[in-house]
């Protein structure tokens, strides 16, 4: 029979055991991180319904979608997670308790052209805060907070979250009569980083949208608005008392900006900047965008906002809400390109291999389960294999530790524990043994798996 050759199918990520290790430790983080504000953990089906997935749907989503039938089902896979959580409110509205505050971390699947750094399936990284009829601002201004903590907590420093909000823009564009063009305008707007501002007035005034040369001056003009926060408000107070939408939005950001260094978010790590707009017409108030600082050329690595009601395809309930979401796969992927992986991070399968050499492995198995029990990861090597060979196994494991178990440390209740690090070998009591491994491993614990590039 003909072997099949093995292949992973193009836009699928798939880790050797060192890179799977500290992609786990990365949601690891995430998970803690959100945890800490109050999230509650969510898991939804991978398969829905398809008309229940695609009843807000449409255009370049309804082509992405991975769509099948089993039977008489008409069946889809997950797009994002956010069309899913709309579904889970609204179903268990009556179960939740508001605001409802849940994290998700999960896969999801888009038949797009597979390319550099983007995937068919990937993990994202998700939390959103629902409200019942109304959501308070400050969770708008909570949300940098979290951005923050995450970001730091994996080990990243130079990076910063750019905060807008749609309700400046589209007050801004009704100012200038354009209100029925005010999402294209804002999706090319958001084009500026890549295209430039030459190429953005092109497009304004472009048949597609029909800007006048003056509209377009006005629009590259108040998006070039920057400076420190306070400059960036100040300079917006300007243009105060000309439309109730564009004032509420003002507001709204000067709230959102008060509140971060209650929240512990540095001035170097947020900027309010007004070319940020979230393509979406889905975000109606504050958007967030976030940067690697020496790598802007990446593009945003978590990004979200205000809407004003998730579940308005299922549910005549009001549910406004304000989330964020990190591409997971894509940023590990672009933290191993630019060489941002923490190589010093422990990333082997067990802390200590255990290496009986005599034929009855009673003490060494004992010494395993007294490892287990203290929380220390251990793997018991039984195969017969010559010494130099088990040293190779565990070399290539990883192990910091490795324990050697012969008649005369049984004899004398003791352990020859080797780092294998620095090549130090002692012996030590069991008891001693266990307590060395959890000193030495409480530094691995504060361990980032980012570490970033110096200079």
């Amino acid at each position: 029979m003909a072997k099949q050759k093995p292949r992973t199918l193009s836009g699928f990520m798939e880790l050797l055991p060192t890179r799977q290790m500290q992609f786990e430790r990365m949601t690891e983080l995430l998970r803690k991180s959100y945890s800490l504000y109050g999230f509650t953990p969510l898991d939804t089906p991978i398969i829905e319904a398809s008309e229940v997935l695609l009843a807000k749907a449409g255009g370049e989503t309804e082509k992405q979608i991975y769509r099948f039938t089993k039977g008489d089902s008409d069946l889809s896979l997950r797009f994002d997670l956010t069309v899913p959580l709309a579904k889970y409110v609204a179903l268990h509205y009556a179960d939740l308790s508001f605001p409802f505050r849940r994290f998700q971390i999960g896969k999801v699947y888009r038949g797009e052209r597979a390319q550099r750094g983007r995937f068919r399936e990937f993990y994202q990284a998700d939390i959103d805060v629902i409200g019942d009829g109304k959501l308070d601002i400050v969770n708008e201004a909570e949300v940098p907070s979290i951005i923050y903590q995450t970001f730091t907590s994996l080990g990243l420093k130079r990076f910063q979250i750019r905060v807008n909000n749609r309700k400046i823009l589209n007050g801004f564009y009704a100012m200038l009569g354009l209100t029925d063009k005010a999402g294209d305008v804002m999706r090319t707007v958001d084009k500026l980083p890549k295209i430039g501002a030459d190429k953005v007035r092109e497009m304004l005034v472009s048949e597609d949208i029909s800007a006048t040369g003056e509209q377009a001056d006005e629009i590259l003009k108040f998006i070039s608005i920057t400076g420190s926060n306070c400059e960036v408000l100040h300079a917006l107070e300007e243009y105060k008392n000309r439309h109730e939408l564009f004032d509420q939005g003002l507001d709204e950001l000067n709230t959102v900006v008060k509140y971060l260094g209650a929240f512990g978010v540095p001035k170097e790590n947020f900027a309010v900047d007004l070319t940020i707009a979230r393509g979406l017409d889905y975000y109606t108030g504050t958007v967030y965008e976030t940067f690697m600082t020496d790598h802007p050329e990446i593009g945003s690595i978590c990004s979200g906002g205000r809407y004003d009601n998730l579940a308005e395809y299922y549910t005549d309930k009001q549910l406004p809400g304000v989330g964020i979401s990190i591409g997971l796969t894509r940023l590990f992927y672009v933290l191993e390109e630019q060489k941002y992986l923490n190589d010093q991070l422990i990333t082997s399968p067990a802390d200590v291999l255990i290496l009986p050499m005599t034929d009855d492995l009673s003490p060494a198995i004992a010494f395993a389960t007294k490892l287990r029990a203290a929380g220390v990861r251990t793997q018991l090597y039984t195969e017969q294999k010559k010494f130099k060979q088990k040293m190779t196994y565990a070399d290539r494991l990883g192990v910091p530790y490795s324990a050697f178990l012969g008649e005369d440390e049984i004899s004398q209740g003791k352990v020859s524990l080797k780092n294998m690090t620095s090549g130090e070998q002692r012996l030590l009591p069991v008891d001693e043994a266990v307590a060395a491994v959890l000193k030495a491993l409480e530094t691995n614990e504060r361990t980032a798996p980012i570490r970033e590039p110096e200079g």
